[in-house]
């Protein structure tokens, strides 16, 4: 729908969204303009290996449950349907979710549909669009549950809500899946102050449904904050959101820690996502989450040990992380960066920048213990704090086009790269040139 028709493209794109809308939560496209075939996206044949194969299952498709949570306690699919179709309120269509930033799976759309959307035979003003998507199971990260006279019973979300985006190749926000992408324009905080029932959050938070509303609407696109549940903090001193950029799912081989802030290992992070910020069911354990001064609401409802019968997490995160692992970060498309000044920043990144002696190549982060203190890197403490591990993880830099569209640190405080470089050089006093940060910055755009 990229220009199916100036208009009717654009509002394809927000077919991609449509039942994306009802998926709100938790958990954008690149807005790269190409194609698929403008960069490359390789990773290990999935083909051959049977628990590869069900590690994709479960990313692209597994809720854990967690339908339960988002469609039968916050009823999101009532909204998404509206009063016409058995919901409440006017109901989410395409171009009421087009800003959200969701994407739709091309592929599992029938020939028939596509012609029809490539004819402007699709009406995008009407919820019912957004069930037909949900019904096809095309929208990337969104599942619906219906009932058998075809009305929408319940919705949960998987992985790829989060970490998947599409290629555009069928138009903007609807292509071919590119698994372990961030959803860099995924909206969730504004998606979840959709939802009709927000009691759980109130409950868990034990404020008032406006300020629910006013945390999730300050996070922004791109950004989720996985740390509220835990303890309560939904601003920075300074008064910015406290949420952080949804970081990347691939590029993961080899790297110890997963986080900005290393909680754990990537197998570690899919329990604790899967259990407490998806809301699936199945069990969790982590005794750290016990210190009520560090993590009062965690503490409280006891998240550090999660028990549920039947467990439907635990026996699907093996192949699940063999699945992340296998995902190679993307190389970058052609024209991204300048060659020759790439060339001169490795031999900067290597020497002077000094930078490969955390970001060891080819890892381009520390080959096992990969964190640091705030202080090590004259950095605000703040969001290192509001993890166990009170530091910060040395970021791999592998895919950096796919992921910088937010902007760059934790909680995209850096604009830009030359913002990072110049950082860095007034931190370690490395005395660069404004060549020298030039150059520098085309190498990190070339990983």
């Amino acid at each position: 729908m990229a220009r199916m028709r100036a208009s009717v493209l654009r509002e394809a794109r927000l077919l991609a969204v449509v039942g994306a809308a009802g998926a709100l939560l938790l958990l954008g496209a690149v807005v790269l303009n190409g194609t698929v075939s403008a960069f490359s996206t390789s990773r290990a044949d999935i083909g051959g290996s049977a628990l590869l194969g069900q590690g994709k299952q479960v990313f692209r498709f597994d809720t854990f449950g967690d339908q339960a949570f988002w469609g039968d306690a916050l009823h999101l699919q009532d909204a998404i349907e509206g009063a016409a179709n058995g919901g409440v309120g006017p109901g989410v269509s395409p171009k009421t979710a087009l800003a959200v930033g969701l994407e739709v799976d091309a592929n599992a759309i029938p020939p028939n549909v596509a012609a029809a959307i490539k004819a402007g035979k699709v009406d995008l003003n009407d919820p019912k669009t957004t069930l037909a998507l949900l019904k096809l199971n095309a929208v990337v990260g969104v599942k619906g549950f219906f009932n058998k006279d075809g009305t929408l019973r319940s919705m949960g979300i998987t992985c790829a809500l989060c970490h998947s985006t599409v290629d555009n190749s069928f138009a903007p926000g609807i292509g071919r899946r590119l698994d372990g992408w961030p959803n860099q324009d995924l909206n969730v905080g504004e998606i979840i102050s959709l939802a009709p029932n927000l009691k759980p959050f109130t409950d868990l938070l034990g404020v008032d449904e406006p300020t629910v509303k006013k945390v999730l609407l300050s996070w922004g696109p791109g950004k989720f904050d996985a740390e509220l549940a835990m303890d309560g903090k939904a601003f920075q001193p300074d008064g910015r959101s406290a949420a952080t950029r949804i970081p990347p799912a691939f590029g993961l081989a080899g790297v110890n820690l997963a986080t900005y802030t290393g909680w754990g290992t990537v197998t570690y992070w899919n329990a604790f996502v899967a259990n407490l910020e998806m809301h699936g069911h199945g069990t969790f354990f982590d005794p750290r989450l016990d210190d009520a001064n560090k993590f009062p609401i965690a503490a409280k409802a006891r998240f550090g040990h999660v028990h549920n019968s039947p467990d439907l997490i635990t026996s699907k995160l093996g192949a699940l992380h063999a699945y992340e692992l296998s995902i190679a970060a993307p190389t970058p498309p052609r024209g991204y960066f300048n060659a020759a000044a790439a060339a001169r920043g490795e031999t900067i990144f290597d020497g002077q920048g000094r930078c490969s002696t955390c970001h060891v190549p080819p890892l381009y982060t520390e080959p096992g213990y990969n964190l640091h203190k705030p202080s090590e890197t004259c950095s605000d403490p703040f969001i290192a704090n509001r993890s166990p591990t009170g530091m910060y993880r040395t970021t791999p830099l592998k895919g950096m086009f796919a992921k910088s569209k937010r902007g760059f640190g934790p909680d995209g405080r850096f604009p830009t790269l030359l913002a990072v470089v110049n950082h860095y050089d007034s931190c370690f006093k490395l005395g660069l040139s404004a060549q020298q940060k030039y150059d520098l910055v085309q190498f990190l755009r070339s990983r």
